[in-house]
């Protein structure tokens, strides 16, 4: 199932042909968002760099709204796998903070990581990033402070036939609209752009996050 939320937005899965609108909604993200997702400043082509690096263990979540990405949730798997351990990253564009996509993104995350037996997942974020704190605590997080970053830990309850069945049928639909939007933004790409590659899998994820 697809989360419709406000403006007709809603929650799914990216899939590996839509690595370029991963990178194009991180490069719209203003200074302060940069800075809360990455943990600092970074530029343009750093930016461009990440997103052409994401590796086969990460796990994204993406908000759309009209067919544009505009939030995301990386999950990534915190070796060794033995420890079920994860970590979150989040990123949502200016216009679209404060009005719950950061809790519908973590939420989306907890499932797929608990159905793939992380049992702790680590939320951080900078200790002026109070929005992301506020989630955090949302979901009952325990938080540790250290050189001024601030970490969440979220305990996940084991899977079941029912949160399995939820990510099967949610992952229908995702591929089913990624397929259709791809399609829509052939009609307009950006000139003299090239594609990075955007790995998806169905592996153990981690969860560690910078902004909601």
């Amino acid at each position: 199932m697809q989360e419709v939320f406000i403006e007709g937005g809603l929650i799914r899965k990216l899939w590996p042909i839509e690595a370029r609108a991963y990178r194009d909604h991180l490069l719209r993200l203003d200074a302060e968002s940069r800075r809360n997702r990455f943990g600092g400043a970074v530029s343009d082509e750093m930016i461009r760099g990440y997103a052409a690096r994401i590796e086969a263990d990460t796990i994204i979540h993406g908000f759309f709204v009209d067919g544009v990405l505009r939030g995301a949730a990386d999950l990534r798997l915190i070796p060794p796998a033995i420890n079920h351990e994860a970590e979150a990253a989040f990123s949502v564009e200016r216009p679209w903070q404060s009005h719950g996509v950061g809790s519908a993104l973590l939420e989306r995350c907890l499932l797929v990581a608990r159905n793939r037996g992380i049992k702790l997942m680590h939320v951080a974020c900078m200790s002026e990033n109070h929005r992301m704190q506020q989630l955090a605590r949302k979901f009952e997080a325990e938080f540790s402070f250290d050189f001024g970053t601030v970490v969440g830990k979220v305990q996940n309850p084991r899977p079941t036939p029912l949160s399995v069945m939820r990510e099967i049928v949610t992952d229908g639909h995702s591929l089913a609209a990624a397929y259709f939007d791809f399609h829509v933004r052939l009609l307009r790409p950006p000139a003299g752009e090239t594609t990075p590659a955007l790995h998806s899998s169905a592996g153990p994820t981690s969860v560690s996050a910078r902004n909601g």
